[in-house]
């Protein structure tokens, strides 16, 4: 297995986390132990699981997100995509990322709001390994996030708060060759909802990653404020390492201005 582009999809508005993205970004939230921006935490991860490259697929607020991770983040360099040109939402932000040359190869599709402790190197191994065009994460169960009835006769007989169903939810990582994503290439679609659908109905190889570990979607304010930091102590480690190497001198390349934005 050869080195492997990762992907980090941190272009979306932030909605659901009015009115602090009006400031900041959502991958600039101060998440984890250290409370460091979670998008340094999310490329750290990356960089140390094998990434030779990492492209930042990002919209409004980019700038922000180039002041924490500049042009690399422990000696990986690190790219910018911009929404723009008539591309937008999470599909057209890959299609765009993959046709301008930004992605290519093997590549490692995360996204910015996704905290997990799933090894890229591995996923991009299993892509390769079973001959795949696309390999999507899904978790092996799901909790609902409000209470359920159970009914019987019309009756109310139990509520179970909160319950996990044997449903296998994906998680927003995946690993894709990036010739195949062309392929299906879209300006304005959903990559899961829309993007991954087009890829079956075209035939295109796609498989399934269980991954039977926790996982956080940090997808709004309520959220964030559940985050419990102690369900991931390794995925937190590479980002403060590489911090605490270099606490003056920040983890990011050069200062003067991004080196390649798409």
């Amino acid at each position: 297995m050869g080195s492997f582009t990762a992907a980090i999809v941190a272009g979306g508005r932030g909605t659901r986390f009015k009115p602090y993205t009006d400031l900041i970004p959502k991958p600039a939230i101060p998440v984890g132990p250290r409370g460091l921006p979670l998008i340094l935490y999310i490329a750290g991860w990356l960089a140390a699981g094998g990434a030779g490259r990492i492209a930042v697929l990002a919209g409004q607020g980019w700038e922000y997100v180039y002041s924490i991770l500049r042009d690399g983040v422990g000696g990986v360099p690190v790219v910018y995509s911009l929404d723009g040109e008539g591309y937008s939402n999470t599909g057209g932000a890959v299609s765009k990322a993959v046709l301008s040359g930004a992605v290519e190869g093997d590549v490692v599709l995360w996204y910015g709001d996704i905290i997990a402790e799933v090894d890229p190197a591995r996923l991009v191994g299993e892509l390769e390994s079973r001959g795949l065009d696309l390999l999507v994460v899904v978790a092996t169960r799901y909790q609902v996030p409000v209470g359920v009835a159970v009914m019987e006769d019309g009756r109310l007989v139990e509520i179970r708060e909160k319950p996990w169903l044997e449903l296998k939810p994906t998680i927003g990582i995946a690993a894709a060759r990036a010739d195949a994503l062309a392929r299906f290439a879209c300006r304005q679609c959903d990559f899961y909802g829309e993007m991954v659908p087009a890829m079956i109905r075209g035939g295109a190889r796609v498989g399934v990653y269980l991954h039977e570990g926790p996982w956080y979607d940090v997808g709004s304010l309520e959220r964030y404020v559940k985050l419990d930091p102690r369900l991931f102590p390794r995925f937190w480690r590479p980002a403060e390492e590489l911090l605490d190497a270099a606490p003056t001198r920040g983890l990011g390349g050069s200062q003067a201005g991004p080196s390649s934005v798409e």
